[in-house]
């Protein structure tokens, strides 16, 4: 079954347009025609190329990654915006998750064997803002005096894609004791050490992604993660609407709710999954892209723009829901790293 048989409303065709109009001829996605690129929803589009079928242009993808990395294995947090001294952790890490989906849909594993250097470069650089605590700061920059400080969400997207990068490892024959460590130290972090997170500024947990990203890390087993579902869920779920960004503002968002739907499927939450994934047409507009979110309480749509990594993470919810790809539980199995 297709993504498109599976669900009548989407228009997969329309989507792959899309993105692909967003990508430059050198690879490049950036988050719409002469807008601005960073490496994690670079990637998240690549992946959505995958999906999709079109192994060309997501290697494409990849190869501009690994054109563009620097010599310490990190990529900078923004292209094409003027700032090119600040550089976000799971930024970094995030490509080790796309090139590990990319070999789990096509199995290609000489891609494999190509881009391992890649990938082991951006994981050491990211291990190399490790906490002793096992938490990750989560940015540096050249120019400024940053919090070395950690959040839940993208130390949640780092362990995800620290375990892809030891399964690239252990596919290849690699070992990487000083990876598995790491991860074990950081779900320690995630699930024994709050106190670990937000230390320097206002909490975050006000933020919908930090409440549902550690189910994504797959750190939780189906009982807990529904458990943290349920706790906060009438807090960030308007029906018929979506997923807010944030509990105190009334902004639901395409993407968030795409990676709740995610986080729904991880906890067995099939028919909340499904519900969430009707909302999602009425954002879709005529050119198969997907607008950014909705401000209910004003009933206009905010900001007026469409981006590549909202389309691609719609494609990455209907995967994840209807199962059509070999990459489609990558987000929602329990981690395979033991780390208790």
């Amino acid at each position: 079954m297709t993504l498109a048989q599976g669900v009548a409303t989407l228009n997969t065709e329309l989507i792959h347009q899309f993105i692909s109009q967003c990508q430059q001829q050198d690879g490049a996605i950036p988050w719409y025609r002469n807008g601005k690129l960073d490496p994690w929803d670079h990637t998240e589009a690549a992946m959505a190329l995958s999906i999709l079928g079109d192994q060309q242009k997501a290697k494409l993808a990849f190869y501009w990654l690994m054109q563009r990395q620097n010599a310490d294995g990190s990529w900078q947090a923004n292209y094409f915006s003027g700032d090119t001294e600040t550089i976000e952790s799971n930024f970094v890490a995030y490509p080790a998750t796309g090139i590990w989906h990319h070999y789990l849909i096509y199995g290609d594993i000489a891609f494999l064997k190509n881009y391992f250097p890649m990938v082991e470069k951006a994981l050491n650089y990211v291990l190399s803002l490790q906490h002793r605590e096992g938490d990750i700061t989560w940015a540096v920059s050249s120019k400024q005096d940053l919090n070395k400080d950690a959040l839940v969400t993208a130390c949640s997207s780092i362990l995800r894609s620290l375990e892809c990068g030891i399964k690239t490892a252990t596919a290849l024959g690699v070992e990487k004791p000083q990876w598995i460590n790491a991860y074990r130290k950081l779900a320690d972090a995630l699930i024994n050490k709050p106190w670990r997170f937000d230390r320097t500024w206002e909490s975050k947990a006000r933020y919908s992604m930090d409440w549902f990203y550690p189910i994504l890390s797959g750190v939780y087993s189906q009982q807990e993660a529904q458990l943290r579902l349920d706790k906060r869920w009438h807090e960030f779920v308007v029906e018929d609407l979506g997923c807010r960004c944030v509990n105190d503002e009334p902004w639901v968002t395409v993407a968030e709710t795409c990676e709740l739907i995610i986080a729904c499927v991880a906890c067995g939450r099939e028919r909340q999954a499904q519900e969430l994934f009707k909302s999602l047409a009425q954002w879709q507009d005529k050119d198969g892209a997907y607008w950014t979110g909705y401000s209910f309480r004003d009933k206009k749509i905010w900001p007026e723009e469409k981006t590549s990594w909202t389309a691609a993470a719609v494609i990455l919810a209907a995967d994840a829901l209807l199962k059509t790809s070999p990459a489609s539980n990558l987000f929602t199995s329990t981690s395979s790293v033991k780390f208790c």
